[in-house]
């Protein structure tokens, strides 16, 4: 076999036997998981996620999900705890410990102190008959046959089996919590996903010039008005309402069909009932309108009144396309 093809074979297995792996979990997903989710969600304290080795890696993924998703969760590594960091758990703290086997050495000395500490333990382990499946008040099964490593030792099918388990509990308590995209967007304030979910039309159009003309303007002001302003438009309005708007495509339909227009005025070449978004939509929703509508620019409004205009280019300068 050509390395190429070697390659190309070991990759499709891996993702192959992975997906196997997380197919089966629906089979695991019972009374025991709801209950250990119930419990989570009305305790009073917060999330304690420990586990050693690959298990300690997915564990910080989690508990940054649990984070992100409105569900207060810390990080403790299993070897760390026995050695001063138990002070971390808090009375009506539940812990989470993550264990492929369930037998770890680490795990056999950690287990019986939160059980001396009295908080509700729950395992996410591949063994329910183990020292963890055991001791557990709640055991997430992330039972898997085998690993993607040809060998089956390296951690590869398991840890994406936790990593798994440990999105679905996340997912439970956002739904129900009611966790909305607005409590999301205080937890994600940076980078375009932030912007996408607080960015609003009115923090657009305070950063634009405000075209405007009204239906009677000649074609030539209406054409420095679109030029001065730099936006590709113009609203056309009467008695403090939208009429009409004027592109630069109307420009150049009006040039293509008149070759005298000096007697034309902003009526004459507007386009009636111009696309509008509210000052307080998102500019996420601006995109999505200018997208299905195979247009460069928008009209906002603020209580029906034109505000200002949000441009394609905008929207590409913030990040949000």
């Amino acid at each position: 076999m050509k390395l190429k093809e070697k390659i190309l074979t070991a990759a499709k297995e891996t993702i192959s036997i992975e997906a196997k792996a997380i197919a089966n979990l629906e089979n695991f997903i019972d009374s025991e998981f709801a209950e250990a989710v119930e419990h989570i969600y009305k305790a009073k304290g917060r999330v304690i996620v420990t586990g050693i080795g690959k298990s300690a890696v997915i564990a910080t993924k989690i508990v940054a999900t649990l984070n992100s998703t409105g569900t207060p969760a810390i990080f403790m590594h299993a070897a760390d705890a026995i050695h001063g960091d138990l002070g971390t758990i808090q009375k009506d703290d539940v812990v989470i410990c993550i264990s492929k086997s369930g037998n770890s050495p680490e795990i056999k000395v950690l287990v019986p102190y939160i059980k001396d500490f009295k908080n509700l333990l729950v395992g996410i382990t591949a063994d329910r008959d183990s020292f963890l499946g055991k001791e557990s008040d709640y055991v997430l099964n992330s039972f898997v046959e085998k690993e993607a490593c040809p060998n089956n030792l390296a951690p590869t099918t398991s840890t994406t089996a936790q990593m798994v388990m440990g999105d679905a509990l996340a997912i439970c308590l956002l739904k129900l919590k009611g966790f909305s995209r607005k409590d999301f967007a205080k937890y994600h304030p940076g980078g375009s996903l932030g912007k996408k979910l607080y960015l609003r039309v009115s923090d657009i159009t305070a950063q634009n010039m405000k075209p405007q003309v009204a239906p009677e303007t000649s074609v030539t002001d209406a054409i420095i008005e679109i030029s001065e302003k730099m936006l590709g438009v113009a609203a056309v309005i009467e008695n403090d309402k939208i009429i009409g708007i004027i592109t630069d495509g109307d420009i150049r339909r009006m040039l293509k069909n008149n070759t005298e227009f000096k007697d034309l005025t902003a009526r004459d070449i507007m386009s009636p009932a111009p696309k509008t978004i509210d000052q307080d939509a998102l500019a996420v929703d601006a995109l999505e309108m200018l997208e299905e509508n195979k247009i460069s620019q928008l009209l906002a409004l603020e209580n029906q009144t034109y505000s200002g205009v949000v441009h394609i280019h905008n929207l590409i300068r913030e990040g949000i396309l």
